[in-house]
């Protein structure tokens, strides 16, 4: 008699994925590609089982879709799978590397984030990025200005000093120079507008959240980082 499919190891990929589906036995049903179409509906048409993948950013949207249909997810560590990697790295490889990982009964799982925690992260990551490319582009102006004799201190703090360094008519500044600087000075301004919308979007969701509320009240703890921990950090009881 033909053991029943237990575990359907995916390795994910962006068009193709490679599935390797193991049989209450232990021995491998099929190891074959799938288009992502082709996943969704095999997902669908499996009877319950466990899904087991790697844990990355796209694991969780594919563990949601399993879970939906009933399967049991279990997201496993990229440092997990890599010891039961037998042979030269492929997909087929990987897939079944990731369904060996995933029947030890010792492996340790990542919990599958919700839709609402991963937009959390991206929210987060999106602010930290317009930050940085803010910081870029002032470090690129004060660069450009200290070619022409004008310093000024490091941080956005030093905006107001560059500013007035660039209207200052009575300076030798190249009018080309001041035309560029006016540009920076423009999309300086434009990414700080869209950065104190998002801290105030993340501000108000501190308000409401109440798991976020609790991360507030730790000392040195604001809205922004409050939202990181909430995204990122895995809850205690999966230690």
């Amino acid at each position: 008699m033909t053991s029943k499919i237990s575990i359907l190891a995916i390795d994910l990929a962006k068009g193709s994925f490679q599935v390797c589906a193991v049989g209450s036995d232990g021995s491998v049903r099929y190891n074959r590609a799938l288009s992502r179409n082709r996943l969704a509906t095999l997902l669908g048409k499996q009877p319950a089982c466990a899904v087991a993948m790697e844990a990355c950013a796209t694991s969780h949207h594919w563990g949601r879709m399993a879970l939906s249909h009933g399967h049991e997810v279990r997201l496993v560590p990229a440092a997990y799978v890599k010891p039961f990697l037998k042979r030269q790295k492929t997909d087929r490889a990987d897939a079944e590397a990731i369904a060996e990982a995933a029947m030890r009964p010792t492996m340790r799982f990542v919990a599958v984030k919700s839709a609402e925690t991963q937009g959390r992260a991206v929210a987060f990551r999106t602010h930290q990025c317009l930050v940085r490319q803010r910081t870029q582009l002032i470090n690129a102006l004060r660069g450009h200005l200290a070619e022409f004799g004008l310093v000024a201190p490091k941080g956005p703090a030093s905006l107001k000093l560059l500013e007035n360094a660039l209207s200052d008519e009575s300076s030798d500044l190249p009018d080309p120079v001041r035309e560029m600087g006016a540009v920076y000075l423009e999309q300086i301004a434009r990414l700080s507008d869209v950065i104190e919308r998002l801290a105030s979007g993340l501000e108000d969701a501190s308000k409401t959240d109440c798991e976020l509320r609790r991360l507030c009240t730790i000392p040195g703890i604001g809205p922004v980082t409050a939202g990181a921990v909430a995204a990122f950090a895995p809850r205690p009881r999966h230690f």
